[in-house]
């Protein structure tokens, strides 16, 4: 099989290295980007460019495990030009779900501030100090006053993290409901990398 690099967001890296080594998929190579870009998702499409310019040559093949990211088009006009694929949808929770079943919880309340199981464990980093909430926790309302629910799309069946995803509501005053969706498209999209 072809090499191949998968050039991924770090909020990825645990799930994906899971997939490759269920799936015996010793054909990938699996390199994250700080998983902190999703807090300026501006700078994700030059991080992206930067690694493929140091992937040439390197690899037969390149896969981007990144949805659009809040890159406004930007990713898909990088991978256009460059003939790379990336992973389906608008961001993770949407590939993790699938878009179906997304649409549905989206559909259902769309208040909604959704959780993965990497964003539980590093919600104190991410959100709460990433925004300011613990220097500032009059910003809940500016961040979080239009939401109504925290919805915790996980990817493993772990009370931990389930009692996490519960206190990151309690924090944000929003009611806690969680789906386990398991990988997802994501899952698909890398085990299809063997097809090609």
């Amino acid at each position: 099989m072809a090499s191949t690099l998968v050039i991924a967001c770090g909020a990825l890296a645990r799930e994906l290295r899971d997939i490759v080594a269920v799936n015996h998929l010793d054909f990938v190579t699996i390199e994250c980007l700080p998983a902190k870009l999703h807090n300026t998702p501006g700078d994700i499409t030059a991080a992206v460019a930067a690694r493929i310019e140091q992937a040439r040559g390197r690899y037969e093949r390149l896969f981007v495990a990144y949805a659009d990211c809040g890159t406004g088009g930007d990713l898909d006009r990088l991978l256009a030009k460059e003939g790379i694929e990336r992973l389906p949808g608008a961001h993770c929770n949407e590939f993790y779900a699938t878009p179906p079943v997304f649409a549905a919880i989206h559909d259902a309340e769309p208040g909604t501030f959704y959780l993965t199981d990497y964003l539980v464990r590093h919600f104190d980093n991410l959100v709460f100090r990433g925004l300011g909430l613990d220097q500032n926790p009059g910003l809940r309302d500016d961040y979080f006053g239009n939401y109504r629910r925290v919805m915790h799309l996980a990817q493993r069946d772990d009370p931990l993290l389930e009692e996490g995803g519960r206190d990151a509501a309690r924090r944000l005053d929003l009611d806690y409901e969680r789906t386990l969706v398991g990988y997802g498209d994501l899952e698909t999209a890398i085990v299809e990398l063997r097809l090609v």
